[in-house]
């Protein structure tokens, strides 16, 4: 079985557009994409997390 496409912190920030700050306030909201930290400390996001986020973003706009 295939591993889970996972991205790096940047390339999520690249994607949704925003800072690394902006990012960590709406996280400390609970309205971030889940993240992952890996056992040597980097954080990782899962593709399918990030994409059910947007959709939930999307929702929630319409």
């Amino acid at each position: 079985m295939a591993r889970p496409k996972m991205l790096k912190l940047p390339e999520v920030l690249e994607e949704i557009e925003m800072s690394r700050a902006a990012f960590y306030r709406m996280r400390a909201r609970g309205k971030a994409p889940k993240l992952i930290k890996l056992p040597n400390g980097q954080v990782r996001c899962r593709r399918s997390d990030l994409d059910a986020w947007w959709e939930r973003i999307e929702q929630t706009a319409a």
